[in-house]
C-alpha cells in the first residue's frame, strides 16, 4: 500500500533542499538573452542530468556505502550536519550568494557557457551533496518496496516542479519579487534546520544504542 505520509515527508525534505523557487532565478539569469527553444532544452536537460544521478544513488547508493563500510548512523549524522549547514546558508542569505558565485564560475570555465545543463544546474544546484545524502538516508531507512516507491515518487514530483519552475523562470521572478523570495528562503531554511537536527539526534541515538548493546 502506498505510504502517503512518507511521500509527504520525503517531498518536504527534497523540496526544501533542491529549492526550485531558488534555482529558477539562477536559471533565468544564465539563459537570459537566448532563444525560447534553447531555454526549454536547457530546462529539460538540466533536470534529466540531475534525475539520472539521483536515481542511480537511490538504487545503488546503499551498496556503495556498504562496500566502503560506512555505517547508517554515520550517514545520518553526516547528512544532518550537511543539511544544517545548508539551512544556515538559507537563513542568512548565503546559499543564493553561493549559487550565484558558482554560476559566474561556470560562465568563466566552460568554453560554451550557453550549455549550463550539467554544471552548474544539474550538478550541484539540483543534485547537490545535500540532496544525495538525504535521498540515501531515506532509501536506506525505508522498509519495503512500498516505502521506496513513495520516496521515488516524491523525488519525481520535486523534479517535475523544478522543471516547471525552469520553464516559467522569467515569469516566476516577476510575480515573486525579491522580498517574497527572501522570506520563503528563510522559512524553508528554518524547517530544514529542524529536520537536520532530527537526523543528527537519530544518528547519535543509534550510535549510543549500539555502544551500550
Amino acid at each position: 500500500m502506498f505510504n502517503f505520509e512518507l511521500f509527504m515527508s520525503a517531498f518536504t525534505v527534497l523540496f526544501v533542499i533542491i529549492d526550485p523557487p531558488g534555482c529558477a532565478p539562477i536559471f533565468a539569469t544564465m539563459t537570459q538573452g537566448t532563444t525560447k527553444r534553447h531555454q526549454r532544452v536547457m530546462a529539460f536537460k538540466s533536470v534529466a542530468v540531475a534525475a539520472g544521478i539521483l536515481f542511480v544513488f537511490a538504487f545503488f547508493g546503499e551498496g556503495i556505502f556498504n562496500a566502503l563500510h560506512i555505517d547508517l548512523d554515520a550517514l545520518r549524522i553526516a547528512g544532518g550536519i550537511m543539511l544544517f549547514i545548508i539551512a544556515l546558508q538559507m537563513v542568512f542569505e548565503k546559499r543564493t550568494e553561493n549559487r550565484e558565485s558558482r554560476a559566474e564560475e561556470a560562465l568563466e570555465i566552460i568554453d560554451h557557457p550557453e550549455d549550463i545543463s550539467v554544471f552548474p544546474m544539474g550538478i550541484p544546484m539540483i543534485a547537490g551533496p545535500g540532496t544525495i545524502a538525504s535521498l540515501l538516508l531515506m532509501m536506506s531507512t525505508s522498509s519495503g518496496v512500498d516505502d521506496q516507491a513513495a520516496i521515488l515518487a516524491a523525488l519525481s514530483a520535486v523534479l517535475l516542479i523544478t522543471l516547471l519552475s525552469f520553464l516559467v523562470a522569467g515569469w516566476l521572478m516577476k510575480i515573486m519579487g525579491k522580498t517574497f523570495t527572501n522570506v520563503l528562503t528563510r522559512v524553508l531554511g528554518f524547517l530544514l534546520a529542524a529536520l537536520a537536527t532530527q537526523f543528527v539526534i537519530d544518528g547519535v541515538k543509534g550510535v549510543l544504542t549500539s555502544m551500550m548493546a
